[in-house]
Formats: C-alpha cells, structure tokens, sequence
C-alpha cells in the first residue's frame, strides 16, 4: 500500500509529510521541557522520538491520514507537528474509536497565531478528505491549546486521568456551524 501524504501551503507555513532529514529536529523538539510539559512532563530520549517519528510516517499508509511536519515560511527546520492518528488509549469507545487531532509547537513559534494557522488548515483538510468525528485530549492547564480547539470546534466530552495526569477529553462532530 503506499500513499501520497499532501502539501499543504498558506500564507506562513507549510505542512508537509516529514522526511528522514526532519528526524533530528523533530527529537530535538520532543527533548524540550517546555514542550513536553503539558503533554507527558518528561523530555523524550531519542529512541522515543524516533518510534514516534516512524509511527508517523506509517500512520499515512494504514489510514490516510496522519501528522505534518509545520514549516514556517523562511525557516530551515520544521516548528512542530500537526494532524490526526489513532492512538488506542483505553480511555472509551467514545474516545478511541475516532481519530485523535494533535498538535505541538516549537516555543520560537508559540504565540504568533503558527498553531491555529496550522490546527486550522490541518482541521479544514481532514473535513474536506476524511471527514467524521474527532477527538482530543489536551491538559486542563494548557489554555492555549485549549483555546485552539475551541476555536476549530471542539466541545468538553469528559474529564479524566490518563498516565497519571489529568487529561480534558474533548470532542468535535464536525465542522463548525
């Protein structure tokens, strides 16, 4: 089986399948606290970011869809990831049985609108491709990723615990009205 991952291009950024070159980058992303904070809490080695870097690459090929690399305009490397997977967490049928939307910045680009540009676009090609219901779970605290869901339409499904840290299950059943 083999399948194109698109190109996607707006004003600032592009999104684009990861290559072997971003591979780097991409670990070097997942080691920042920063980052990782409201995710995990722990920075990853690089054998973590390398089984997820992999895992990515053949998410596109088994379902369709999958995560970009987030490009911005001008700059060498990648700025972080966006898109969609399945994840199996054990957390419900109304949770698991959907594809899951994720998304995560590098801190240089935070707070300059990089995410909503890239959660947006990422969100418009998945209602226009795939289409269905998503799902998220984002930390409590987090409010700006918060705010990027609600912005693309997602609601509160539920409260939980997921690996010992609180987690906010949020659902989206389409498209913003």
């Amino acid at each position: 089986m083999s399948r194109t991952i698109p190109t996607i291009n707006t004003s600032r950024l592009t999104l684009r399948g990861m290559r072997a070159e971003d591979f780097n980058r991409f670990a070097e992303i997942w080691a920042m606290p920063e980052v990782v904070e409201h995710i995990n809490g722990a920075p990853w080695p690089r054998s973590k970011a390398w089984a997820a870097f992999l895992r990515h690459a053949g998410h596109w090929q088994i379902t369709g869809f999958g995560q970009w690399a987030i490009h911005r305009h001008r700059e060498p490397d990648m700025s972080g990831q966006v898109g969609f997977f399945y994840a199996k967490r054990d957390l419900g049928e109304d949770f698991d049985a959907y594809p899951e939307a994720g998304w995560v910045l590098a801190p240089e680009a935070h707070g300059q609108g990089f995410g909503i540009e890239a959660v947006r676009t990422a969100h418009d090609w998945f209602d226009r491709v795939v289409t269905g219901q998503l799902v998220c779970m984002i930390a409590p605290e987090h409010e700006a990723s918060l705010r990027i869901a609600e912005a693309v339409g997602y609601e509160l499904l539920r409260d939980t615990e997921y690996e010992g840290s609180a987690a906010r299950l949020m659902v989206r059943k389409g498209p913003p009205q």
